[in-house]
């Protein structure tokens, strides 16, 4: 049995329970919007047991989940249903890193993305390049970074998605709120973004053409973003799959930049990847590898040397 957990309206676990529909795989739904109508039952001499959906089962007949802990919505009703959405929600997650099924992926092995200055450590013992990096409070010392390296950009320093910006003059008279949150500042990489998604050691690459700082917002700024799905060199694709692994990530989201000059830079490694946008784009089948995964129809392999 496969379970999905997580919000009806989150593209990424609706396109994998989609899937599962297609490939006959058994599995249940846990819609974070309807915790309050769920049990979950631990103790010894009665089993654990989790009843959802009108159905009743042993957690030992759970063989894999597909995760994606969203906080969960505002719960409908009083402070009762309240209090068994956010114990719910709590005791699954802790089952999550204990759990004897396979876990994509775990919240253990997410918490590397929570602090980006450390994860940067770990994508640099795994051989990737990665931008020279201040995090600092002090203006002073943004001001002479900026300096050495002509041209930066600033970001949050923890997991949680902001947009990326190159600091510009006009960013000068705001330079003193960093007294206030230390910020991450990096310098500017040239080049082409391309983001790989990783599932078991099968790498989904895709090149993305664009202007903007960050293409993920790239419409904010009147401006386009272009995928396109692309082939990796050997070497990238194996450092790719490896890192994900070091990583304890079986689905994990890379976002590489490759240099003028044919160097790989990564910048962080996203361990709840929101894949359908690229999926959308290239066609690409990663939900179903994701669901083979889960379903143990896909066992894995060294990453190939393209998509």
């Amino acid at each position: 049995m496969i379970l999905f957990y997580g919000c009806p309206d989150d593209e990424p676990l609706t396109r994998a329970v989609s899937a599962a529909r297609e490939a006959g795989v058994e599995h249940l739904v846990l819609d974070q919007s309807r915790l309050a109508h769920y049990d979950l039952v631990f103790g010894p001499g009665l089993g654990d047991r989790l009843r959802a959906e009108g159905r009743s089962l042993s957690l030992d007949e759970v063989t894999a989940v597909y995760a994606r802990p969203l906080v969960p919505p505002a719960t409908v009703g009083g402070p009762a249903a309240r209090a068994r959405t956010d114990a719910f929600h709590g005791w699954f997650t802790e089952w999550l890193d204990v759990a004897g099924a396979l876990v994509v992926n775990r919240p253990a092995a997410m918490e590397s993305n929570g602090s980006k200055p450390y994860q940067a450590q770990l994508i640099a013992r795994a051989g990737f390049a990665v931008p020279d990096t201040l995090v600092t409070d002090d203006p002073d010392e943004v001001r002479a970074f900026r300096d050495l390296h002509g041209r930066i950009v600033y970001k949050s320093i923890s997991g949680i998605r902001s947009v990326v910006r190159e600091l510009t003059v006009e960013d000068e008279s705001r330079l003193h709120l960093v007294r206030g949150l230390p910020t991450q500042f990096q310098a500017y990489v040239p080049g082409r973004d391309v983001r790989v998604h990783v599932v078991d050691g099968r790498t989904f690459a895709t090149a993305v053409d664009s202007p903007a700082i960050d293409y993920r917002y790239a419409g904010r700024d009147g401006l386009r973003a272009e995928l396109s799905p692309c082939e990796l060199p050997g070497e990238v694709a194996r450092r790719s799959a490896a890192l994900a692994a070091a990583l304890g990530l079986p689905l994990s989201g890379i976002d590489l930049r490759v240099r003028p000059d044919g160097e790989w830079v990564c910048f962080e490694v996203n361990p709840m990847p929101a894949y359908g946008f690229y999926e959308s784009h290239t066609g690409q089948p990663i939900a179903a590898a994701l669901v083979g995964l889960l379903a143990g129809t896909h066992t894995g392999s060294p990453a190939p040397a393209g998509v």
